[in-house]
């Protein structure tokens, strides 16, 4: 099909290769090369369609973006081109990134407008909820991950996005990566156009954005950095739950999202994401650099960092990607060169610091600390755990395969029910792991880390789990007789009805409330050294 770009035309389909459209008697053909096939959305300021570039060698697709002003008012004509025209400048600037649309041709045609942009196929995240349901909190995760480092990329470029949101989101299908779309409603932090006789710009003089997704100072024409914080955060939300801005109640006296009680996320989730939706701009995170550092997802950084932001390299093996719940998984076959991932990478290390920094002040060595046991390779994976999926369920002889070929992150997999008896799998990143019901009799565990892990059920009777990371860990029931656990660290841990009659903890960081929940004996070794009940 053949479709008419004129905003009047009363039918603008037309048969394929049509020159001329049969209803308004307009050309099909625009610049002489690009044919429209259908429309994609009408917004305020324009309309985008999808179109055929038959200029080039098998007819790629394109998008479309052509100027609608709301209204023929010079002074709404002139915000329009200056809008369109500095997403234009926006896209041919930042557009050399692999999550953004690359801009391929911008030019005016009998006084109308055309923004031409790299296609992106795949399904947005509004549409990936609505057919595979809400996420979970190691899904918005994982989309965080991949989101933040671009918006901080986004940012680094003086630009505000200012429509964050679902519908502007989209999983691209060749590599599943997160592509942000749609920077019609950007800032550009550097060069404001003229002041109008109102005091305020030709382009700020309308409120621009998604009611519900724009924070109240964008709505109020004061977008800032944090706007972008605020509408990720509302992402995220939607994520969790299913449920749109308008789908929300709010509070009547300090106007801020009640969103809480519709999502199940752990208390740090719900902390970072609180603090994304304050209202206040000062209250919320200025940076997305601020947000990654209060994840502390550091066991995907490094490899996002190495595997995310890519520069495009014909001699580079192409990464291969695995469908996981509603987010990617990507499986980075290679050492792509960086484009933008240093930061990233320097927030991986910050983090790692000050683990290592915590543990040397209590007189223990994390298995998150800086040094050779947490190397992450550009071979490793950004693994997204789903527990109804079976692409990241390893089983036995796989894993022990991979750590015997070097491997060392196994963060976020799913590892339950495995029969791991007397392994060695020594200094081992499994931080957001599932080792429910598995068999870890006798195993080498130590100086592993096993951060907000869960191993309820799990089998670790005379394991030897020295040094190892349990922050967070859920380890209800384990089975941890005779396990040494010297100078392990358990603050956080959950270790309701966890047995740990004969079990070493001398030097253990954990709390006597803590262990008041868990079963001992008189063969138990305290924190202190000494044996006997708690």
């Amino acid at each position: 099909m053949s479709y008419c770009l004129n905003p009047t035309c009363l039918n603008p389909e037309n048969a394929a290769y049509s020159q001329r459209c049969k209803s308004c008697g307009s050309r099909l053909l625009l610049r002489d090369r690009y044919r429209v096939v259908k429309p994609l959305g009408q917004g305020g300021f324009g309309a985008t369609f999808l179109a055929n570039d038959q200029a080039l060698p098998g007819e790629p697709s394109c998008v479309i973006k052509q100027l609608r002003p709301s209204g023929t008012a010079p002074h709404i004509l002139q915000m329009a081109r200056e809008l369109f025209e500095r997403e234009a400048k926006t896209l041919g600037k930042i557009g050399n990134h692999p999550q953004v649309p690359r801009l391929l041709d911008y030019f005016e045609e009998q006084e109308q407008f055309y923004l031409i942009q790299e296609y992106i196929s795949g399904s947005t995240l509004q549409q990936e909820v609505k057919l595979n349901g809400f996420f979970s909190e190691a899904g918005v995760k994982q989309f965080l991950s991949e989101t933040l480092p671009l918006v901080q990329y986004i940012h680094e470029q003086k630009v505000i996005h200012r429509d964050i949101k679902p519908a502007n989101l989209i999983r691209r299908t060749q590599d599943a990566r997160m592509v942000l779309i749609d920077f019609g409603a950007v800032k550009n932090q550097v060069s404001q156009a003229a002041l109008n006789q109102s005091g305020q710009t030709a382009l700020t003089a309308y409120a621009i954005g998604t009611p519900g997704f724009a924070p109240p100072e964008q709505m109020a024409m004061r977008p800032v950095y944090a706007s972008d914080i605020y509408a990720l955060g509302v992402t995220c939300v939607y994520l969790l739950s299913g449920k749109t801005p308008k789908d929300l109640d709010y509070n009547p006296k300090t106007g801020e999202m009640m969103w809480e009680h519709l999502v199940q996320a752990s208390n740090h989730l719900t902390t970072v994401l609180r603090k994304m939706l304050d209202v206040s701009v000062r209250n919320r995170y200025q940076s997305a650099e601020e947000v990654l550092r209060a994840l502390d997802i550091e066991p995907y950084l490094e490899s996002l960092a190495q595997g995310l932001l890519v520069k495009s390299d014909p001699s580079v093996k192409a990464p291969t990607y695995h469908r996981v719940e509603n987010s990617a998984v990507l499986c980075n076959n290679s050492s792509a060169a960086v484009s933008s991932g240093g930061n990233v990478a320097q927030v991986a290390a910050a983090i790692r610091a000050r683990r290592a920094k915590n543990a040397e002040a209590g007189g223990m060595r994390q298995g998150t600390s800086a040094g050779n046991s947490r190397t992450l390779s550009s071979n490793t994976s950004i693994a997204s755990h789903n527990q109804n999926s079976q692409e990241r369920k390893l089983n036995s002889q796989s894993l022990l395969t991979a750590y015997l070929k070097g491997r060392r992150d196994f963060a976020l997999h799913n590892l339950s029910f495995l029969k791991l008896s007397n392994v060695d799998l020594s200094e081992t990143n499994f931080h957001s792991a599932q080792f429910h019901g598995t068999n870890l009799q006798g195993a080498n565990l130590h100086n592993s880390d096993f951060g907000k892990a869960s191993l309820t059920k799990a089998n670790l009777k005379d394991a030897n789990v020295s040094k190892a990371y349990f922050n967070h860990a859920d380890l209800q029931g384990a089975d941890l007789r005779g396990a040494d656990l010297s100078d392990a660290y358990l603050r956080g841990a959950n270790l309701r009805g966890a047995n740990l009659c004969g079990a070493n903890l001398c030097g253990a960081k954990v709390s006597d409330e803590q262990l008041a929940l868990a079963k001992t004996n008189w063969m138990t070794i305290r924190p202190n050294g000494k044996r006997g009940l708690l």
